[in-house]
Formats: structure tokens, C-alpha cells, sequence
């Protein structure tokens, strides 16, 4: 009678071996299902700025048509603010002490070719790449890319020198670009002046094609 007794050893080793092996794919099976879940949260983050219209990012963050770039607005002043005389011209009669806006372009609203006296820094948030020209007061200009490839070589944040006249659009067939700029001392309307176009070419003769192109694209 020792074939039961056999039996029933046979049967508890393979309820331990059983367990063992379900105690050691319980982690794995956790992972893969923790990893199902966060893909399946990450997705709608990653994918937002694809299925998203530029019409619907206005509406959500309530972005009005803007004279310099595109679609603006503004979203904060300083509450505190740098008293008359403690700055120098053109900022002597006072300025807060720093300013931010959402600003979106899209294909037939660029931004415009303008300056402002502050300095500013831009911030890529969602959608295409943005192309920037910055002219520079020696008569030299630059190219710089606000986007989210850094392997190509786009920035996600660009620095713009007070009174640096500077223009951007769309990088190739993009749809849209939402960022942000931030400046300081914080901007007031006398702040900002308008470039004259005809006056830039001239004096930028390398990129007078390309900013003539801009310029097609920022119909305010």
C-alpha cells in the first residue's frame, strides 16, 4: 500500500513547487499590470497636444487674439513693484517686478516682428516647434528653435535680450505652439514697439527672405 503515500508526496510537492512558482510570477504579473496601467496613464498626457485643435486650447485657456503674438494672455504681475528711480532708463519711472503671459501661434497668426525693452524668457509647454529670429543690435542674427527635440537641437526655453528685435512661426507643417513668456521687470504697454519690416530687411540683409516669409504669416 505505498503507491497512496507516493502519491499524496508527489501531490504536496507540487502544491509547494505550485506556490513557489505563483509567489514568484505575482511580482512579475504585478509589474506588467502596473505597467499597463501607467501607460494607460501616460498616454492621454502624451498624446493631448495631438488630439487637440488649437480652437479648443483658446477655449480652455481662454487665449484672446494679440497685436505681437498670436494668442495671449496675460497671467501674472508682480504685486510688487521697483519704486521710481530704482532702475535705470528706460524703466526710472517704476515697473512691477515681473510679468508672464500664455502666448499660442498658429499657422496664419505668427509672431510678429516687435521688441520689447525687458528682458524675456520664452518656455515651450505643448504642440510643434517654434522658429525664432533674433536680431541683434550689431547687425548679426540668430536662429533658435523652442521645441521638445532636444536631440535635435530645440530648446525648451529661449533667452531674448532686452530690446532684441525678434519674429517666429511654425516649424514646418505644424499646427500649433503653445508656450509662455516670462519677463522682467515686468511689461508695460510703452514697453513694446512694432519693427518696421522694410527698415529690418535692409539692415539684415542675410535674413531679409526669411523675414519677409515671417511676415506673411502674422496677419494681425
Amino acid at each position: 500500500m505505498p503507491r497512496p503515500i507516493k502519491s499524496r508526496t508527489v501531490d504536496r510537492r507540487n502544491v509547494v513547487l505550485g506556490a513557489i512558482g505563483a509567489a514568484a510570477l505575482a511580482p512579475v504579473a504585478a509589474q506588467g499590470q502596473n505597467k499597463g496601467q501607467d501607460k494607460q496613464q501616460r498616454e492621454p498626457h502624451s498624446s493631448m497636444a495631438d488630439t487637440m485643435t488649437a480652437e479648443e486650447v483658446r477655449a480652455l485657456l481662454k487665449l484672446e487674439p494679440h497685436a505681437t503674438c498670436g494668442f495671449v494672455r496675460l497671467t501674472y504681475v508682480s504685486r510688487q513693484s521697483i519704486a521710481p528711480g530704482g532702475l535705470p532708463p528706460p524703466f526710472s519711472n517704476g515697473r512691477p517686478l515681473g510679468s508672464a503671459l500664455y502666448f499660442m501661434v498658429t499657422q496664419d497668426r505668427s509672431v510678429r516682428l516687435h521688441r520689447i525693452r525687458n528682458e524675456q524668457l520664452y518656455h515651450y509647454y505643448l504642440g510643434d516647434p517654434l522658429e525664432v529670429i533674433m536680431l541683434h543690435a550689431d547687425g548679426s542674427s540668430e536662429h533658435v528653435v523652442v521645441g521638445p527635440d532636444l536631440r535635435a537641437g530645440q530648446q525648451l526655453q529661449l533667452f531674448i535680450p532686452g530690446n532684441t528685435f525678434h519674429t517666429a512661426r511654425l516649424v514646418g507643417s505644424g499646427r500649433w505652439f503653445l508656450g509662455a513668456s516670462t519677463e522682467w521687470p515686468g511689461v508695460e504697454p510703452a514697453d513694446v514697439e512694432t519693427g518696421d519690416l522694410n527698415a529690418m530687411v535692409v539692415k539684415y540683409p542675410k535674413v531679409a527672405a526669411e523675414l519677409q516669409a515671417f511676415a506673411k504669416t502674422a496677419s494681425h
